[in-house]
């Protein structure tokens, strides 16, 4: 299966609870932390709920 890599690229202060759980299952834990991760529907919509806080590219 395809790998994306993850990367954090805007501060998680002043963000929603349910956002910062997100990033935590993600494995994002301070800016500029990248994570590689399978490119798969439940990892996607993490991805999709905290679009405006991180960047994705192909692995």
């Amino acid at each position: 299966m395809a790998q994306i890599k993850i990367k954090q690229i805007k501060s998680r202060i002043n963000c929603p609870a349910v956002q910062k759980r997100t990033l935590d299952a993600l494995g994002l834990k301070k800016m500029n932390h990248t994570v590689v991760k399978e490119d798969t529907p439940s990892v996607m919509g993490m991805v999709k709920a905290v679009h405006h806080l991180v960047e994705v590219t192909p692995a």
